[in-house]
């Protein structure tokens, strides 16, 4: 372990469930305690369509990823609250369509940030750093950050299944305007967020019951709120199985129900910078 990770490895907290590990073991992970895995069983038994909605969202993220790069020419990315390093990574996505791609995860969850160090140790144009979506100006200012990802070219900012976690106190609006601020004409924003629908109220009781963070479900005119002062892209926020869906995409969508009607509690949206 990096003498930079002892301290983090300090926080991390076995005793109640992380979001961060609740996706990992959604997503056939390894990298969960038996806390994590409760939870996220017991949100199964509310709403059995929760694994593949996360799966759907890893999907959506591995499509935006792939479109951005391959389609729009991005070559550095910044994902925030990117949670535990699992299959369809962005920098695996980026790089392979241009191994240059300069990729740079953010997340608050020390077990995140560790876990990720180690795999990405030798990865020269990839970096994992502790940071919080509620604090952007430090995300900004990191030296490291900084040392990867030049502001002021093009640069794709994903926000994607976390912006649910920032209650309305908090100011998301704000926080997403202060990114705006800091990225250069021609960057995009990629977003997903759940619904305000009854099975994510379900699911929020318990994460909340579980000890893991409340959730914040809005309506889709909220959600695209978040995108003022950005030019959304066809098809606009949508639900996830809707988004450039697989027949129209170079990376599949995996676990798809049969029926997408099942899938209808979370949206995704990516805009441009003008």
């Amino acid at each position: 372990m990096a003498d930079d990770d002892r301290p983090l490895a300090t926080q991390i907290d076995t005793g109640r469930p992380s979001v961060a590990r609740m996706y990992d073991y959604y997503l056939g992970g390894k990298d969960n305690y038996v806390v994590d895995r409760a939870a996220a069983d017991q949100m199964m038994s509310a709403v059995p369509e929760s694994r593949e909605m996360v799966a759907a969202n890893r999907a959506f993220l591995a499509r935006a990823v792939h479109h951005l790069a391959a389609e729009m020419g991005i070559r550095q990315f910044l994902d925030i609250g990117s949670g535990l390093p699992t299959q369809q990574n962005v920098h695996e996505v980026a790089q392979a369509v241009d191994p240059d791609s300069r990729v740079v995860y953010v997340d608050h969850d020390p077990h995140a940030v560790v876990h990720g160090r180690a795999l990405l140790a030798t990865g020269k144009n990839t970096l994992f750093t502790h940071g919080d979506l509620l604090r952007p100006e430090e995300i900004l200012n990191d030296p490291k950050v900084r040392a990867l990802i030049d502001f002021d070219r093009p640069v794709a900012i994903l926000i994607v299944a976390i912006l649910h976690f920032v209650s309305d106190e908090d100011d998301p609006t704000g926080i997403l305007h202060r990114l705006h601020e800091a990225m250069a004409p021609g960057s995009y924003l990629a977003i997903s967020h759940i619904l305000d629908d009854p099975r994510t109220h379900a699911i929020g009781k318990i994460l909340t019951a579980s000890g893991a963070p409340p959730w914040y479900p809005r309506s889709r005119s909220e959600i695209t709120g978040f995108f003022d002062g950005f030019e959304l892209v066809d098809p606009g926020v949508t639900v996830l199985p809707q988004w450039r869906p697989p027949a129209s995409a170079a990376v599949p969508l995996h676990h798809t129900p049969d029926s997408a009607q099942e899938l209808r509690w979370q949206v995704a949206g990516i805009a441009r910078r003008d």
